[in-house]
């Protein structure tokens, strides 16, 4: 087997489709914990999720701070598609305890490399990481693969960690191979053949039920990395209602909390877009990474879309804020003192999209516009709402349905194209809605050749 960096770098999906298929994955439905410490040998852990994974398996992983020196978290994490459990207080994306959730759900422990570090903590129940935090309170079969030097393994105080690891705890060791050792010297210590160490954790779970079926009550999957299909691109995104105020306490909102545009944001950012986050009303954390500019309400938004748009020469604009439609034409100094009945008189906020639409036109090459349209009941408005805002793309969805208005983390949206499309998508996540829009954009400036933008900083307002 080869071990070469070049190996390990290759993509999960490309290396399982190169590797040969087996007519049953031995480990189908089963969820690995692998546990790496800080050995050489942690660059191996990469190669050994991937063979899991061509197994059938569904693998998390959790490192050791000093296996963090050794192998790349992002690395691991886009492998197995899992964030990568580092620090024993550590929280998954969902907020819960990692090690715990890994624990209580995984089949197996594997432990590759074990150093001798980590054997003396594990036989003195000493929880000092993630790794062994999830050993000591997991009721799955563990099994450990020890690594380190030749005159370290057969110390006395190693030996004695592992016969009460394997007598007192029940666990399945895989022993060390003798050959050239990172200390250039040879003898025994190398991590052993990472197919002996898949053929032992099979053979250790054998027909043991799965522990947990639910997906929900495992470690939720991240997204898998995109393509840097938007390397340079300026792309201003809006997010968020904006607040129309009566008086200085009280204003006209909306339900909106910033969810899809925030998404939008956090998944651009992903492809590697430099992103303004203009930003009304929101309800969730804003990505540190986008240059951020507060913008409650509409006047306020359309100043800053104006200028992000034009001043910083963007390639896209996303308008995802939920804007008023309306204001008060005329807001009180004061607070307003409940005496009876009240009247408002409303004017009309200013369009934001439909004057971006406008002066974009003469701009060559012209960016992409996209609009949103929160409808009830029916979308028949959206074709005529798209044409009239001069955009390239309209995201239109009925906000009254389940699970796709303001507030949830999922929605039911048919994206509208200016050439006539119309792609109407099934109930997904923002993050997924997100995706499937910046694909139609990125593929729209593509195919005006206009030449992404470079040497620019992103930074945050002050």
């Amino acid at each position: 087997m080869s071990t070469g960096r070049a190996r390990y770098a290759l993509d999960a999906r490309e290396a399982e489709q190169a590797a040969p298929a087996r007519a049953e994955p031995r480990l189908a439905g089963r969820l690995i914990a692998l546990g790496a410490c800080g050995s050489i040998a942690a660059y191996k852990a990469v190669e050994l999720v991937r063979l899991l994974r061509i197994e059938g398996a569904e693998v998390v992983v959790m490192l050791t701070p000093a296996a963090t020196q050794f192998v790349s978290p992002l690395t691991l994490a886009a492998l197995s598609r899992h964030a990568v459990e580092t620090d024993v207080l550590g929280l998954l994306p969902d907020q819960r305890i990692g090690h715990i959730v890994i624990a209580d759900s995984a089949d197996a422990v594997v432990v590759a490399p074990a150093t001798a570090r980590w054997l003396g903590a594990m036989a003195n129940g000493i929880a000092s990481d993630a790794v062994t935090a999830a050993c000591l309170t997991t009721s799955a079969p563990v099994v450990f693969c020890p690594a380190m030097d030749g005159d370290m393994w057969t110390h006395p105080a190693t030996r004695s960690n592992v016969e009460r690891l394997q007598r007192d705890f029940g666990y399945v060791m895989v022993p060390p191979d003798t050959g050239e050792l990172a200390s250039g010297q040879s003898g025994i210590g190398r991590l052993a053949e990472l197919s002996q160490i898949v053929d032992a954790v099979v053979a250790t779970i054998g027909a043991r039920p799965v522990r947990q079926a639910d997906p929900a009550a495992r470690p939720p999957e991240v997204p898998a990395p995109r393509e840097q299909d938007l390397e340079g691109r300026r792309i201003v995104i809006s997010a968020g209602g904006t607040a129309e105020p009566i008086d200085p306490i009280r204003f006209i909102g909306n339900r909106s909390t910033g969810k899809m545009g925030v998404a939008i944001a956090e998944a651009a950012l992903a492809r590697g877009a430099e992103v303004t986050l203009v930003a009304g009303r929101v309800e969730v954390g804003l990505p540190p990474n986008a240059r951020l500019v507060r913008a409650e309400s509409t006047a306020a938004m359309r100043e800053a879309v104006l200028d992000a748009v034009f001043a910083g020469h963007a390639d896209a604009l996303i308008m995802a804020a939920a804007v008023a439609d309306f204001r008060p034409r005329q807001a009180a100094d004061t607070k307003l003192v409940r005496d009876g009945a009240l009247t408002l008189e409303l004017e009309p906020t200013e369009d934001i999209l439909a004057e971006v639409g406008a002066r974009a036109a003469a701009l060559d090459p012209r960016p992409v516009i996209v609009g949103f349209a929160a409808e009830t009941g029916s979308l028949d408005r959206a074709p005529d709402k798209l044409r009239r805002k001069g955009a390239d793309l309209l995201v239109a969805n009925d906000v009254a349905e389940a699970g796709s208005g303001f507030g949830s983390d999922t929605n039911r949206v048919v994206i509208l194209g200016a050439d006539g499309t119309r792609d109407e998508l099934p109930l997904l996540t923002k993050r997924q809605v997100a995706e499937r829009l910046l694909d139609r954009v990125a593929s729209t400036l593509d195919a005006r050749g206009a030449p992404a933008h470079t040497g620019a900083t992103i930074r945050e307002s002050p």
